[in-house]
């Protein structure tokens, strides 16, 4: 059923071949969908204009090539946030043969109301019922064939973790129908939407529906008539949209949207049955009840940090990172290759660059393979046994009202807790939260105060050398920190937050195959995106020692050092070296042994406030543009220094005993 193309000519060929779109809600099993049509993720990019990447690739249906979009969750073709838009665009621009929409079997309202959008574009399309076993879980029918009928497109149960339907839904692409459902606005809507399509360039989406998503005001799509129709008939779409709204109380789209809603519900009165779910599902539906209570869902959250902390913390960071440093690297894959460089290599400089204290393969590749990739592996394996099982989004409503007083809500709790196993990463997962002001405060927060597993553990490893107090005081006041500096800028910072819609799906037993692929896959990410970033970091390292900028740098920082943080001059060196790895800057500071017990503390909370490793300020510079990346550093560089000589007095004239 394969077919994948990996080089240029390749994609060439592919160029004129068919569309098949993937298209669903958050969270509805679109990427497994995905992966199991095509095999593989092929080509992952930024979509034009974006940062939000697009996974494409290249498969046969039939003996016919097509090239397969995976496109973002959306819960509306009328776009709230920057992932719903280039959804949307897709649809408009890429001119698709068949669109997949991938519904969840639970829920069908939503599911329906996308359906019904895409009834009105006039795509061909084929609704995947997904997560069927579920819904009958819950004791929720859906008659499938009456579907069919009604909405005049096939209708295909799935079950894609299991690979149930597969066949089925493959083919149903090889007849893809347009939708005969007709959505009836009120008359005076329907004669506005008329008047604007008179003059509606022809494309491969009906004109009504870009008439309706012109009337509810969405911004994406006036620009896109505006390029294409003289500014008379704007000016006249424009008159017709404002006299329209002028004569009504609430917005147009909220109007459109009930009128839609009020089609999806008649549908679903002929299709829908629940009946009482399984007695033999009680218990985890009860175990879903209390990770989510106020009460019940503490210890529950416990019992997963403690279990995440002993697997991620422990093992991986202590056991795994000790093997790996020590012996693979330290005893045979380091000397093997210093060796061959000292060998085949006649220019010290060269020599240096590579195997040198701030060597290419001594201390980027060391540090990328032999240090982070076992702790963010295993949290990749904890993180995904934490999604699959369906704890996430409990985890996500049990602490949205908490996260309120920072102007985000519950979903940001995953960026927020992915930054505990590498913060690089987690700035880049920070593109699941709707608005842009909640994606600049979650990469400040993470950037400012949430420190990877690797330097987490070096932390604890230098407060647990003082006393349990301390680790107290050290967590207390970056909790505090974190919470105080995000209701700032959600006050300081423009544009608004987003409602917090997320469905929980069952609690269930992980599936091993699904929790393989996914941290797999991560791991992959990890592999090609950040060490190549780490490699980079090393290399400026390197060019700043050699150009003796290093210890021009530790000069110029002593003064504060000493005089504000009330530290060693000799610790500026840490903190120059915390731009390229905060944890190795956490170990000089903790291995330095001559620090008393207040400046040890001041010391690791300033180092936690520092400034993100470079990898990350990279990954910030590609999410959030070189503008608002240099915004965030000089806030962090700043608040690092300043936070921290206020500690610093606050521990002394209070007399702090440690």
């Amino acid at each position: 059923m394969h077919d994948h193309g990996h080089d240029a000519k390749k994609e060439l060929d592919y160029k004129d071949k068919k569309n098949i779109i993937l298209i669903g809600n958050p969270n509805v099993g679109k990427s497994v969908i995905f992966g199991l049509l095509t095999g593989k993720y092929v080509t992952v990019s930024n979509y034009p204009g974006t940062t939000v990447e697009v996974s494409k690739a290249f498969s046969t249906f039939d003996k016919e090539k097509a090239l397969v979009i995976d496109t973002p969750g959306t819960n509306s073709l009328l776009p709230q946030s920057e992932d719903e838009r280039v959804t949307r665009d897709i649809l408009l621009n890429e001119r698709p043969e068949v669109v997949i929409q991938v519904a969840d079997s639970k829920n069908m309202r939503r599911s329906l109301s996308l359906s019904l959008q895409l009834a009105e574009m006039e795509v061909p399309f084929v609704v995947d019922l997904n997560m069927v076993d579920e819904a009958r879980s819950r004791g929720i029918y859906i008659d499938q064939k009456k579907l069919a009928q009604v909405l005049g497109v096939p209708v295909v149960p799935t079950v894609a973790t299991r690979k149930q339907g597969l066949g089925r839904l493959v083919e149903s692409l090889s007849a893809p129908q347009k939708s005969s459902v007709v959505i009836s606005y009120e008359p005076e809507i329907e004669e506005a939407i008329r008047q604007i399509m008179d003059f509606i360039p022809k494309t491969h989406i009906s004109a009504r529906s870009i008439a309706v998503m012109f009337l509810a005001g969405e911004s994406g799509i006036e620009a896109w008539l505006a390029s294409r129709v003289n500014p008379a008939q704007m000016e006249k779409a424009s008159f017709t949209r404002e006299g329209l709204q002028s004569r009504r109380g609430r917005p147009i789209s909220y109007i459109l949207n009930q009128q839609r809603m009020a089609k999806v519900d008649d549908i679903l009165a002929g299709v829908l049955r629940v009946d009482e779910p399984a007695r033999g599902h009680n218990l985890s539906q009860a175990l879903g009840r209390w990770a989510m209570h106020p009460v019940w869902g503490v210890p529950i959250l416990l019992i997963v940090l403690y279990i995440t902390y002993k697997i991620v913390g422990e093992f991986a960071a202590g056991t795994s990172v000790d093997f790996l440093e020590s012996v693979v690297f330290g005893e045979y894959i380091n000397p093997l290759l210093s060796k061959a460089v000292n060998f085949l290599i006649p220019i010290e400089i060269v020599r240096e660059l590579l195997i040198g204290e701030y060597g290419l393969i001594t201390m980027a590749l060391t540090y990328a393979i032999a240090i982070v990739l076992p702790i963010v592996g295993f949290f990749f394996l904890i993180f995904g046994l934490m999604e699959d099982s369906g704890y996430l989004p409990r985890l996500a409503i049990m602490v949205n009202k908490l996260f309120k007083v920072m102007g985000l809500n519950g979903t940001a709790v995953l960026p927020m807790i992915l930054g505990l196993g590498c913060d690089t990463m987690a700035t880049l997962t920070a593109r699941i939260l709707p608005s842009k002001k909640e994606r600049i405060i979650v990469t400040m927060l993470l950037a400012l105060a949430v420190p990877c597993s690797a330097q987490l553990g070096v932390i604890f490893g230098g407060t647990a050398t003082i006393s349990p107090k301390a680790t107290l005081i050290w967590a207390g006041v970056i909790i505090g920190v974190i919470f105080v500096v995000g209701a700032l800028a959600s006050l300081v910072l423009p544009g608004t937050g987003s409602d917090f819609i997320l469905e929980t799906p069952p609690i269930r037993l992980p599936k091993i195959s699904n929790i393989a692929i996914k941290t797999l896959a991560r791991v992959e990410w990890y592999l090609k995106e950040a060490v190549p970033l780490f490699i980079l970091g090393t290399f400026i390292l390197f060019l700043l020692q050699k150009l003796g900028l290093l210890g021009i740098i530790e000069n110029a920082a002593a003064p504060v050092v000493v005089n504000l943080l009330g530290l060693p001059k000799d610790v500026a060196g840490a903190f120059v070296m915390g731009f390229l790895r905060r944890d190795y800057a956490a170990v000089l500071i903790v291995k330095g042994g001559s620090l008393d017990p207040i400046q040890m503390l001041v010391a690791l909370v300033t180092i936690t406030l520092f400034v993100p490793c470079i990898a990350n300020f990279f990954i910030m510079i590609k999410e959030r543009g070189m503008k608002t990346a240099l915004l965030i550093v000089s806030f962090i560089f700043t608040f690092a220094f300043l936070f921290g000589g206020a500690f610093n007095y606050a521990l002394r004239y209070l007399a702090v005993r440690l």
